[in-house]
């Protein structure tokens, strides 16, 4: 099944429906589909292999994806926030790429022999062109995305049409939605996350509102201005929509679901959301590019089971990423690669039909049985609650000793002196690495170094106590909020203190 056969559908169902609000532009799925089938033939009269787009999305990402399905080739919307050198590098990995930007981009590929459209003129070309409509072959690359590239050369995903339609067939209903459901977008077109809220929200009936550029005051606005019933967040945004919330005492009446995910969420954060928002179910969604987006959720029900329990097993999960989706197998396996029980940490392996585990120049990289590595640790509680406890690359080695960063970042965010926090490990010559906690502390507060190894101290074993705690006025992170571990390493230098 190809992701084209998604609009299809929409427009089978209802072609007046309105689908897709970006700025001053409204589109139905009718005229959606009708501007999909003008830009497939912009594509296949271009010659080109590939289609690349570098902007800042809206409109553009559901109407480049669709049109380039029906041209037959692959789809990559590239990171805009990198370097013009990283762009070109990222672009120049493509096979004979026709290379569509936003105006404000068009300086960062200039001097490039490929052919390059504006994204405006191909919207006007798209509106005049005899229009083309094709039959991409399923099981055919629908999109490639980039990873992050926090801690490596970024990896280039393929993901095929029968993998992003098994997601979206898997997890939502056929036109659902509810005739005023409204969805506000603001994750970055890059993301598979925004790729999944394009199809989704599409194949479900649910008109679409895009946010390009996120301001967590515009957002609020347009929840009440749009009416919008749900929305996606990743965590540095929420923190800043929990601050205008808080501070201006904003109303949201019409939101019904906030789900947020793309990286670690400390519970203050979670636990405040809550509380402002005491009428929105929350949904916490775990997944990553290699598996078509979601694999996990944290439902609106297990955020309110977990709140205020006294079972302390229940309220634990309230840290989880909830339990798999349909059609997804999870193991969690130890060094060995055996299977380890509940409550063992490991690496975590997943399966299934949105499953590509799949790269450009690679190939697949799933073991004999289809099972994709993820390269997280994780554990799973006895009823099947996923832990994500970090990056197998992120464990620090401190004297022989393997140290998850997550379990002394859960203990320093429950200080009331620290509003973020990641530890790193530091090349140390006598230890091997040391322990370093980056702290944001809260608005007007100075924290004590001292106190805040003691509040570790107090939780956890003394060889996991920080050697050292230095403060900054903010993380570094990406667009979907992951903290850049390795760019926050650097320039710091070990501090062993006494233990």
């Amino acid at each position: 099944m190809s992701i084209s056969l998604l609009l299809e559908m929409a427009v089978s169902s209802d072609p007046d429906r309105l689908a897709v609000v970006s700025g001053d532009l409204r589109l139905t799925s009718g005229q959606l589909s009708e501007l999909a089938d003008g830009g497939a033939s912009v594509i296949a009269a271009s010659g080109a292999e590939h289609v690349v787009y570098v902007g800042t999305g809206g409109v553009y990402l559901p109407l480049l994806m669709f049109s380039s399905a029906r041209a037959g080739v692959a789809f990559t919307p590239l990171n805009y926030r990198l370097s013009a050198e990283g762009v070109m590098s990222l672009i120049g990995r493509l096979p004979n790429p026709l290379l569509i930007v936003d105006s404000r981009y068009r300086d960062m590929v200039a001097g490039t022999a490929r052919q390059v459209i504006d994204a405006q003129e191909f919207l006007a070309a798209a509106r005049t062109v005899e229009p083309a409509v094709g039959f991409p072959d399923p099981e055919g690359v629908a999109v490639v995305l980039f990873t992050s590239g926090t801690t490596a050369r970024p990896k280039a995903v393929e993901l095929s049409h029968n993998n992003l339609t098994s997601y979206i067939t898997g997890t939502v209903e056929f036109d659902s939605a509810e005739a005023g459901d409204v969805a506000l977008i603001c994750v970055p077109p890059y993301h598979i996350a925004g790729v999944g809220a394009a199809l989704s929200n599409l194949y479900a009936g649910r008109k679409m509102v895009y946010l390009p550029s996120f301001d967590a005051h515009e957002w609020v606005r347009l929840i009440g201005e749009e009416g919008i019933t749900t929305a996606t967040v990743v965590p540095t945004m929420l923190d800043r929509i929990v601050t205008v919330l808080e501070r201006d005492k904003v109303e949201l009446p019409t939101l019904r679901n906030l789900a947020y995910g793309g990286s670690k969420v400390g519970l203050p954060l979670v636990r405040k959301a809550l509380e402002l928002l005491p009428d929105v179910g929350f949904v916490n969604a775990y997944g990553l590019t290699e598996t078509s987006s979601t694999i996990a959720v944290l439902t609106p029900d297990d955020h309110r089971n977990a709140l205020g329990v006294a079972d302390a097993a229940v309220a634990k999960r309230l840290g989880s990423v909830g339990r798999p989706v349909p059609g997804i197998e999870v193991q969690i396996r130890d060094d060995d690669g055996n299977v380890v029980g509940p409550g063992e940490a490991g690496e975590l392996y997943v399966r299934g039909e949105q499953v590509s585990g799949r790269y450009t120049g690679v190939g697949s990289v799933l073991d004999a049985q289809g099972w994709f590595a993820t390269k997280d640790i994780a554990t799973l509680d006895a009823e099947g609650y996923l832990f994500i406890t970090g990056r197998s690359d992120d464990t620090i080695i401190r004297g022989g000793e393997n140290i998850a960063p997550a379990e002394l970042e859960d203990v320093l965010i429950e200080h009331p002196d620290v509003h973020e926090v990641a530890v790193v490990g530091v090349e140390d010559p006598q230890w091997g690495q040391s322990i370093v906690a980056v702290v944001v502390p809260v608005a007007g507060i100075t924290p004590d170094r001292e106190e805040l190894r003691e509040h570790v101290r107090k939780s956890l074993r003394g060889s996991r106590t920080p050697d050292q705690v230095v403060f900054r006025d903010q993380l570094p992170t990406n667009g979907t909020g992951k903290i850049l571990r390795r760019e926050l390493a650097e320039g710091l230098r070990p501090a062993t203190a006494e233990r």
